[in-house]
């Protein structure tokens, strides 16, 4: 029974500049010290762009390259706009040892800012199985939609990457936390800081939630790194004290 040591990135996203980012990033990834996974935001290297035929890229890209290039000593996930087939997506990918392991496209696109005009939605949900460990990933909006990610009652952890902007930061802390206590699981959240190119301000609160739906962690306003271990035993504890996902209702055909 393996203790799971993540680090979440909160970054201040540089608009539409890959190259600043992953040159911030590279210098968050240094400090990390040791980890099996770490985190990072949704649309990392961009930010949320509605400009997809400029930014998005393809699954042979550079940027796809110093994904694999740094997943050797931990797995390294996040979110990018990915051209596919003449279609863009807002794709999660999950990447350990030198290659994808996972990809999960953002199934529920924000509409209020016309994301679905841009990209394609995906279709179904993913688990990953990692050093014991079953993993959910989410994008952004995803959070607003508990039927969906009711599918994945059960795993151990539900991961979400965002670009969630200040002024629904209530909802966002709220969410995420209901995530945690109705699905009897760690909840780990990436989200970014700083003002995008709309002008969108974003305060961040990425933060790591337990099954009983306590934070353990989490970092507002400003750029950094969040380290936590998740350990496996108290969550198969808590669940066989508190047996309630056997009272779950089932959403097959969703």
């Amino acid at each position: 029974m393996q203790d799971l040591k993540v680090a979440l990135i909160q970054p201040d996203l540089v608009w539409e500049s890959p190259q600043a980012n992953l040159e911030q990033f590279e210098r968050l990834l240094d400090s990390v010290g040791d980890c099996d996974l770490v985190v990072l935001p949704e649309m990392f290297a961009t930010g949320f762009s509605m400009n997809p035929q400029s930014v998005a890229v393809t699954m042979q890209s550079d940027i796809l390259s110093w994904m694999l290039n740094h997943s050797h000593n931990f797995a390294l996930c996040g979110s990018l706009a990915i051209e596919e087939n003449g279609q863009f997506f807002n794709r999660f990918l999950f990447a350990h040892q030198g290659r994808i392991v996972a990809q999960y496209d953002k199934r529920h696109l924000f509409a209020y800012a016309k994301e679905d005009q841009h990209y394609q939605a995906g279709n179904q949900v993913i688990q990953i199985e990692f050093k014991g460990w079953s993993i959910a990933p989410f994008v952004c909006y995803d959070l607003r939609f508990p039927a969906w990610i009711r599918q994945t009652a059960g795993v151990d952890l539900m991961l979400f990457v965002a670009n969630w902007p200040s002024k629904r930061q209530w909802a966002w802390n709220s969410l995420l936390t209901a995530r945690a206590i109705e699905n009897q699981c760690y909840v780990l959240a990436s989200n970014r800081v700083g003002v995008d190119g709309n002008g969108i301000d974003y305060q961040g609160d990425s933060q790591a939630i337990n099954m009983a739906g306590e934070n353990l962690a989490s970092l507002r306003g400003e750029s950094g790194i969040i380290r936590v271990k998740l350990i496996k035993e108290e969550l198969q504890a808590f669940r066989a004290q508190f047996p309630f996902l056997d009272d779950r209702d089932s959403f097959e055909g969703i």
